[in-house]
């Protein structure tokens, strides 16, 4: 897919692009993929000092920082940007959605594959941290502020801090095109509510034995 259909792809996404002249002159997300695939194409090659470089006049300029080595599919929106971090081994698919302040980051001093591989149509909210050699599954939407150490498996919606699969979809979705970040449940009230009916059931059973 070629930079043109990707400036479409994030006009599609969002609402507040007026027009496509819009997303090529003022938006950082599409910036950055100028950057980045040229980075991406010195590392390749083995000019890795000259891909830093350009990576790094990319991160100066929209305040995203993604390592030339990382692997990006097409229709990558990300969303205002400012903060955005993605590792040397990360990979991301297809058709994915990302908003500010997310990072794509390793563990430790592991060599290798230490950073995520996320799926196609995959929307990851705002501050979302997804740490370490996890797999996000295809059409998964991961909650804002979700710290992701564990894979998330395909069709589903993550949220919390570690994040916790909250929701599974039926049938496939494309949490990257509806862009929703608040239908989520919330699982810390749903772990206070088992709690509660435990500590019911216990008190009723304590009650029993005692009048008896």
């Amino acid at each position: 897919m070629s930079l043109l259909s990707d400036a479409r792809s994030i006009q599609h996404k969002d609402p507040a692009a007026s027009s496509l002249a819009e997303v090529l002159l003022l938006y950082p997300g599409f910036h950055i993929l100028l950057f980045h695939r040229a980075a991406h194409f010195f590392y390749c090659r083995g000019h890795r000092l000259l891909a830093r470089m350009i990576s790094q006049w990319g991160r100066g300029l929209t305040g995203i920082e993604i390592h030339p080595g990382a692997r990006i599919g097409s229709g990558l929106f990300i969303d205002h940007g400012m903060g955005v971090v993605i590792g040397e081994t990360a990979q991301i698919g297809a058709n994915c959605t990302i908003y500010h302040q997310v990072t794509l980051g390793g563990t430790g001093k592991n060599t290798g594959k230490r950073h995520p591989t996320v799926g196609s149509n995959v929307l990851i909210g705002a501050g979302c941290k997804i740490l370490g050699p996890v797999t996000i599954g295809d059409n998964v939407r991961l909650g804002a502020g979700s710290v992701v150490l564990k894979s998330i498996p395909s069709n589903s919606t993550a949220i919390g801090m570690p994040a916790q699969v909250v929701r599974r979809y039926g049938m496939p979705v494309r949490p990257s095109d509806d862009l929703n970040q608040q239908d989520f449940p919330d699982p810390l009230q749903r772990q206070l509510e088992q709690l509660l009916g435990r500590l019911q059931r216990l008190e009723a059973g304590a009650g029993q034995n005692a009048a008896s």
